[in-house]
């Protein structure tokens, strides 16, 4: 008898539990219910103290204040946070996001130029200003004090500011590591309501937590978990009026289940849509928003906007994939391409796709006359970073980590990083193109459906470092098999005498039938059409018996 058999739990769910390391009984029912009362302390975060000081000195004095995010998620989430905090506080903050069109990432010179026209007394930077210590000197210098809650590496060198809140900062005595910039400003706003003594519920801004937390790709472990779950309950109960438009638009209905893998692919590309094409400030409008009626009207400008994304990237990808072939790369260990006029904003996306398809580190730059900026992508397991300090005579300069990362090169100098990067890549297998995707377990034909979605829910949030659940239904005989608009394929199978339902997007092409045996693999998870206890399978993988 397994060991979690006192958890009460489906088969199926213990199976995926045992896969993944998880056998004492005590420690897997806390992983399976995290409480936010388990948050880690935050007396030893270096600088908390003095930011929430310096914050509740302002709104005592009526300072004007402005909030300074980045243009990602976790930047327009953290810059959400704080400002509705400061709001609900009686000190609504002034707020200025940065733009890929205006300044670049983080806290730039024209950043500093918006922010100073402002007239401030205190600037708080979310997601960003740990790399900008000349522009926040250049603060200083006009009077105005300074706080920089982010999460990223952190230089050498202080920062000439009132506070500095970054987990990583070697001398921060804070032990989880891995908080997201939207859940650090969360503890700020916490410590700022109890030095002011005040009786503010934070609860409401947990979505916006869960929504920064995922989509930043932090792990989703300690800390994280718990504010993350929290965050995605609060999103199917109670969200706030522009949360609940977002949910709307991307086709997930209300009140039902959202996972992490929802966050992900569905709410965060949305939210980072209009800073790809632009300012990026319709997404703050929108998560701040108050009024049903407004948020609605606001999402659906969104949802313009990711259509427009979606274009855009399209065109990119196409003129990229016709550019790998074109210089020979379809082979290589690396691949590096280019083009005038590709939008910057989608570089990363594309980047990400020729990851998927070729399986080897990517760089995809948008030259505008003699220079571009692009970003890099690998699969798991590359070395990005690495790859770029062996390639960096050939550039003008160059920023990230080993998973993700920026470039700034002159046109001339294309070729020679193409060769340059490809050869610090040599080393890395290639992934097997087409390959089944991992699979967690087999679906148990004994256990009811409805009972193993409902135990695979408190495996959320999924996401980095707790992967999405995925089965197998093996040996499966197709009873019933549908093409529908051309590409996509709709499949009833029988396993083990029970039937069912499956859906595999853009899966047509493999010509599966009646009478067939198949082992599909995909997520589970409940019909929202159908509605009542009715489960369908999200095929990734189908593959006929033999074949």
């Amino acid at each position: 008898m397994s060991t979690l058999a006192p958890l009460g739990l489906t088969r199926t769910a213990t199976a995926v539990l045992e896969a993944r390391g998880h056998t004492d009984p005590i420690a897997t029912r806390a992983f399976l219910d995290p409480k936010l009362a388990d948050l880690t302390p935050p007396h030893a975060m270096v600088d908390r103290e003095a930011a929430v000081d310096r914050l509740a000195h302002a709104v005592r004095k009526g300072e004007r204040v402005v909030v300074f995010g980045d243009y990602d998620v976790d930047g327009i989430t953290a810059t959400a946070v704080l400002a509705s905090a400061l709001a609900a506080l009686g000190a609504p903050p002034l707020t200025v996001l940065a733009s890929r069109y205006d300044g670049g990432y983080g806290f730039s010179a024209r950043a500093l130029e918006r922010v100073k026209a402002r007239g401030p007394a205190l600037l708080v930077t979310c997601d960003c200003g740990s790399s900008d210590a000349p522009r926040l000197a250049a603060l200083r210098e006009a009077s105005i004090d300074a706080i920089v809650i982010d999460h990223h590496l952190v230089p050498e060198g202080g920062l000439p500011v009132r506070a500095f809140l970054n987990p990583h900062r070697p001398e921060c005595g804070f032990p989880f590591k891995h908080l997201a910039s939207v859940g650090l400003a969360l503890s700020v706003a916490a410590g700022l309501r109890a030095a002011l003594g005040a009786a503010l519920d934070l609860r409401p801004l947990l979505d916006l937590v869960a929504l920064g937390t995922v989509a930043d790709v932090a792990p989703l472990e300690g800390d994280n978990r718990a504010l993350v779950r929290a965050g995605l309950r609060r999103i199917e109960t109670a969200p706030r009026p522009g949360v609940e438009a977002l949910v709307e638009a991307a086709g997930l209905r209300a009140g039902a289940s959202v996972g992490g893998e929802d966050v992900a692919f569905k709410l965060a590309p949305r939210i980072n849509a209009p800073g790809r094409l632009g300012a990026p400030d319709l997404s703050l409008q929108l998560l701040l928003s108050t009024d049903v009626s407004a948020a609605r009207g606001l999402a659906a400008q969104v949802e313009e906007v990711t259509k427009l994304r979606r274009t855009v990237e399209r065109d990119v990808l196409d003129q990229a994939l016709a550019e790998v072939e074109r210089t020979g790369q379809g082979e290589s260990p690396a691949i590096v391409v280019g083009g005038e006029g590709w939008n910057v904003g989608v570089v990363g996306i594309v980047a990400a796709r020729l990851v998927d398809r070729y399986q080897v580190p990517a760089i995809v730059i948008a030259f505008e006359g003699e220079e571009g900026r692009g970003s890099a992508r690998g699969p798991k397991g590359a070395r990005l970073y690495d790859g770029l300090v062996a390639s960096k005579e050939t550039m003008l300069g160059f920023g990230g980590h080993q998973a993700a990362a920026g470039v700034h090169l002159r046109r001339d100098r294309l070729d020679a990083l193409r060769e340059a990067f490809a050869a610090a890549h040599a080393h890395l297998p290639r992934a097997v193109r087409g390959a089944a995707p991992r699979v967690d377990a087999d679906l148990d034909p004994s256990d009811d459906l409805s009972r193993v979605v409902r135990d695979l829910s408190l495996f959320e949030p999924t996401g980095e470092g707790q992967p999405y659940v995925r089965l197998r239904v093996a040996d499966a005989r197709v009873v019933s098999a549908r093409i529908m608009k051309a590409e996509h394929l709709r499949l009833v199978v029988d396993h083990g005498g029970r039937l069912v339902d499956a859906f595999g997007y853009g899966l047509a092409h493999l010509g599966i039938g009646v009478g067939d045996h198949v082992d599909l693999i995909g997520s589970l998870r409940r019909d929202a059409y159908r509605g009542g206890s009715a489960v369908e399978l999200r095929v990734l993988h189908a593959a006929r018996r033999g074949a």
